[in-house]
Parts: C-alpha cells; sequence; structure tokens
C-alpha cells in the first residue's frame, strides 16, 4: 500500500504521540508499505513552527529531511499538475495544505493517514 502522511500523523509518528491511533501506526510500521510525505508538510511544518504553533515537536522543521529519511519515508515533491488539483476542487474547503494532500493523494493514488474529517469530502481514501 502507498501512504500518504497528513502533518499531524507525521508528527504523532515522530513523538510516539498516543493520539496516532492504533491501526495508523501499524500502517506506517509495516515494512511492505511506503509511505510517503509531501513538501507541502515541509510548508505546513515550517509555517505552524514560525508561528509557534509546534512547541511540542521543537527543531522539525529545522530537522525534517533527517527526521523523514531516519524512518525510511519517501519525500513527494508538488508537482504543477498537483497544484492545478488542488486549486481546482470546487469545495469551499480553504486550508491550502489540506487542499494539496487531497490533490496528491488522489492523484498518486495514495491511502492518506489522517483523522481529519474534512478529507470526506475530496475522492481520496483515507486511514486512520
Amino acid at each position: 500500500m502507498r501512504l500518504l502522511l497528513d502533518t499531524h500523523a507525521l508528527l504523532w509518528w515522530f513523538t510516539a504521540d498516543p493520539q496516532l491511533s492504533a491501526s495508523a501506526a501499524a500502517a506506517i510500521a509495516d515494512e511492505a508499505n511506503a509511505v510517503h510525505v509531501s513538501a507541502a508538510t515541509a510548508w505546513e511544518i515550517a509555517t505552524k513552527q514560525r508561528l509557534g504553533k509546534l512547541d511540542e515537536v521543537p527543531h522539525a522543521a529545522e530537522r525534517f529531511a533527517e527526521l523523514v529519511a531516519a524512518d525510511g519515508f519517501l519525500h513527494l515533491p508538488v508537482s504543477y499538475l498537483h497544484g492545478l488539483r488542488a486549486g481546482g476542487y470546487v469545495l469551499a474547503h480553504r486550508d491550502p495544505f489540506d487542499r494539496m494532500l487531497a490533490a496528491q493523494s488522489e492523484l498518486e493514488s495514495m491511502v492518506l493517514v489522517t483523522r481529519d474529517p474534512a478529507f470526506a469530502a475530496f475522492p481520496v481514501a483515507t486511514l486512520w
């Protein structure tokens, strides 16, 4: 299975936070699954860290590449096709990070690991 981690899932994985569901943790830990992390997640982490909203994960932005590589996760760049799809959703959802993750999940046929119920409105498969 090809997984794409929502930002909270990635951060909770890094910190072994009990808010990460058992099924999400098992899927991430399963070496048969390819786990991807979006460039949009790096953008969101850097933004939240700048705003002082990630005190529980200090230096997450500075150590992003190191943390992703340490778990054997794969970086997923943002392409123009992802951008066009994210911007083209007719949904009223305003979060640009969510829109991008939905577009990437849809276009790359990945299962989005998220607990965010907002993704039910997008044409993506989710796991939690």
